[in-house]
């Protein structure tokens, strides 16, 4: 069993160790911290890494982040100078820049976003209210490229006199003066997304869907044009080309009947036996055109028909 002695030792040496341990702490590279006894803040606030000491017991340690931190806005419906009702979304980057005054006015990281709601929300009404929409969309006068002919009427855009990237600073700057005062620093604010209220959008698409219609009519118009006018080119080359044949054939074909009775005629005013071929062929044509399988025929004894069949 431990004699009175060891246990009195034993006890000195856990006080000792719980007081070390209550006034050391440590820091990384990510933090800053104050220390506060009975609430309120001791001495300034400590930003470099490693071993830090405090009082035991009766201080204690606040940290914070040194990182940038990020801030993201709520959607919210804004109208424009010139009337137009939007939904603008934005974010932010801020940091604590003096842990102390921090404290001392924000006291933590979830009461400085409320804070910062209030006055980026705010700032940012009253630019997008002070700025027409152009000016809040656009960022320059460039002239848009325009690849196709419906598109021409973007080059018509009227010009901006501040735009997107000189608001955005406008509201960057005003923000930082107001929170000077509350140990952070706002480093970007950017407009995340530009859109119309849902009622508006509606109808814009509708607009854009009609438009679209209008196009794809045109198209369809010019294309059936000029389907019916290769439709029509066709059949005129068509029967061009079939006139053509036509005229050719006839041409030929009374070449060859000029050719053929010049032979008959030949034939026909030579000797008595080319006369007999000649009347003996002529006669077995007219009575192949004459004759089919279902025709008869009655000839006289005088026909010259029926002398060649007598006399073949």
């Amino acid at each position: 069993m431990m004699t009175i002695k060891q246990m009195i030792i034993s006890a000195l040496i856990i006080a000792v160790l719980m007081t070390i341990s209550s006034s050391v702490f440590v820091l990384n590279e990510t933090e800053q911290a104050i220390v506060t006894q009975f609430g309120k803040p001791v001495g300034q606030p400590r930003v470099t890494p490693g071993v830090n000491f405090k009082a035991p017991f009766i201080q204690k340690v606040q940290f914070f982040d040194k990182r940038y931190l990020a801030w993201d806005g709520h959607p919210n419906q804004v109208p424009t100078k010139d009337k137009k009702f939007i939904y603008v979304d934005t974010y932010a980057r801020w940091q604590i820049t003096n842990s102390l005054q921090f404290f001392i006015r924000l006291r933590d990281e979830r009461s400085a976003k409320s804070r910062l709601d209030d006055i980026l929300d705010g700032e940012t009404r009253n630019a997008v209210a002070a700025h027409e929409l152009l000016d809040i969309v656009r960022s320059s006068n460039r002239k848009p490229e325009i690849g196709e002919d419906f598109l021409e009427q973007l080059e018509n855009l009227d010009s901006i006199s501040v735009g997107r990237d000189k608001i955005e600073s406008m509201i960057l700057k005003k923000v930082n003066e107001r929170t000077s005062d509350l140990g952070i620093r706002i480093l970007d604010f950017r407009f995340r997304r530009v859109n119309y209220v849902e009622e508006v959008r509606n109808r814009v698409y509708d607009r854009m869907i009609s438009e679209r219609n209008r196009i794809a009519e045109q198209f369809k118009s010019e294309g059936q044009g000029e389907a019916l006018k290769i439709q029509g080119n066709k059949e005129r080359d068509l029967a061009e080309i079939q006139s053509s044949a036509v005229k050719e054939a006839q041409v030929i074909r009374g070449k060859a009947d000029a050719q053929a009775t010049a032979i008959y005629a030949g034939a026909y005013n030579k000797s008595g036996q080319s006369r007999e071929l000649y009347s003996f062929i002529k006669s077995m044509e007219a009575l192949e055109r004459s004759l089919d399988s279902q025709t008869s025929i009655i000839l006289s004894t005088n026909s010259e028909l029926f002398k060649f069949l007598k006399k073949p």
